[in-house]
């Protein structure tokens, strides 16, 4: 999943320890960001060179990685998440002819 800038709360990955519990340091962020755990990648946005999360791609990927720690299957996406990536996927398609 994507993050939506224009319904999320975004900010810069430098200040992401002040909106994760526990504070993890900047490059753990940045460690979930580029390669992740066993619940997935942290979703981030490139803007202009500078790269963001958002208070919800964390709530998303703490839900994901609440779930694997507990046994449970990971939460399912949204009605508006999966719609966006069927959306995204149709566009991809097209830039590449098929």
């Amino acid at each position: 999943m994507s993050i939506d800038i224009s319904a999320e709360q975004v900010f810069p990955i430098s200040e992401a320890p002040q909106h994760i519990p526990g504070r993890p340091s900047v490059a753990t962020v940045w460690r979930w960001i580029l390669t992740g755990t066993r619940a997935g990648k942290l979703d981030s946005v490139l803007i202009g060179g500078r790269r963001f999360t958002s208070i919800e791609a964390v709530q998303r990927f703490a839900d994901r990685g609440t779930a694997v720690g507990t046994g449970q299957p990971a939460p399912a996406r949204t009605p508006r998440a999966r719609a966006k990536a069927i959306a995204k996927a149709e566009r991809d398609l097209v830039e590449a002819g098929i």
